[in-house]
């Protein structure tokens, strides 16, 4: 699994319709926008390891972690891009990108792991169209891989 992690002072997700609107799914204020792809062969084990991590990553303001900061947030986001290879050509290729049916089940995984650990989630939709909005803050973004 693999994992970009953008310390925020807010973000959100909306899912656009077909006819073109869009609906608000996922808002945080303080913590972290996590985009977060699978790959095949990825784990239960390892959505539950990367969340471990995600959730006491001493990245906030003040050397703090979501664990350790009353108020912040984790706003999770499917993103399969993430395991796009453009290294040949002009057009990436998705090969390394789990399908949908290994991938949703280990982003649900992911998700219910940091709010096993305590953390507040939001979420966007696995598979939809959305576009996220965000103040990085910092900016601070890290790229985490398991």
């Amino acid at each position: 699994m693999r994992a970009v992690i953008q310390r925020v002072t807010r973000a959100e997700v909306r899912v656009v319709d077909p006819a073109g609107g869009e609906q608000v799914v996922g808002r945080i204020g303080t913590g972290l926008l996590v985009l977060v792809g699978v790959t095949h062969g990825d784990t239960a084990a390892q959505a539950r390891t990367l969340a471990h991590k995600v959730y006491g990553l001493r990245i906030l303001r003040g050397e703090r972690s979501v664990a350790g900061t009353d108020g912040a947030a984790i706003l999770a986001v499917s993103q399969f891009t993430l395991y796009g290879d453009a290294r040949k050509g002009r057009r990436p290729t998705w090969a390394a990108a789990a399908p949908g049916g290994v991938a949703e089940p280990l982003v649900d995984a992911f998700v219910g792991a940091l709010r096993d650990e305590g953390a507040h989630v939001e979420t966007g939709v696995f598979g939809a169209d959305m576009r996220v909005d965000l103040s990085n803050d910092g900016p601070t973004t890290l790229v985490l891989e398991v």
